[in-house]
Order: structure tokens, then C-alpha cells, then sequence
């Protein structure tokens, strides 16, 4: 089964087409080292909830919206390959967080084993 990593993150609604470029520039590389897929979301039909949403957690503000991400590995083992080698990259390891489009101090990830797959 194949393995994931997944990200959730707040953007100011102002840099949207600033964080898909990046977005689109970064997922290109992830899928140069070897990722088999890179998918990028933005929020259509998220509402805060009574005890937790995606809006609350990420702490949303009213000039925000979030984005869902997830990228899809071979494996855990092909993931964390393909991952040294992205870090590596200058392209990547060049890119100060204080410049990125949204507030990274909020963006929370993890990788997950596929379960199930239909």
C-alpha cells in the first residue's frame, strides 16, 4: 500500500494564486525525486465546528481560507528518500518561511499508511 503525507494550512485569501504557484513549483520537484502524486486543495465547504474543524485548526482568521494537501509515496521507506533528496534541492532549501504565502507556524503535517484504497 502506498503512503502519505498530508498538510493543512491556512492562506490569506489574498495570496492564493501566490501559494498555487508555489505550490505548482514545489509538487513539480517533489514529483522530479519520485513522488507519485501531488494534490493541492483549497476549502470550499469547511465550517467551523462545535469542538474542531479544519477551520479552528489551523486557528482561521476571517481573511483566510485553508488548504488540504497530501503527496503519495511508494512507501514509508520511498517517502523518506525522495524527501532527503527535496531537502537537499536548492530550489527547496533556499525558500525562507518568513517569505512563504501563508503562516507556516500554523501549517500542521503528518504521514499516514494507506489503509484502504478503493
Amino acid at each position: 500500500m502506498n503512503y502519505i503525507d498530508s498538510f493543512v494550512l491556512p492562506v490569506p485569501r489574498e495570496n492564493v494564486e501566490a501559494y498555487r504557484r508555489l505550490a505548482q513549483e514545489a509538487g513539480e520537484i517533489w514529483r522530479e525525486y519520485g513522488a507519485l502524486k501531488v494534490v493541492e486543495c483549497l476549502a470550499d465547504d469547511v465550517q467551523p465546528g462545535q469542538v474542531t474543524s479544519f477551520p479552528q485548526s489551523v486557528n482561521l482568521k476571517d481573511d483566510e481560507t485553508v488548504v488540504f494537501s497530501y503527496i503519495v509515496y511508494e512507501s514509508r521507506e520511498h517517502r523518506d528518500r525522495v524527501n532527503e533528496q527535496v531537502m537537499k534541492d536548492p530550489r527547496i532549501a533556499d525558500m525562507d518561511p518568513k517569505t512563504m504565502p501563508f503562516d507556516a507556524k500554523r501549517m500542521f503535517w503528518g504521514g499516514f499508511e494507506v489503509m484502504i484504497d478503493l
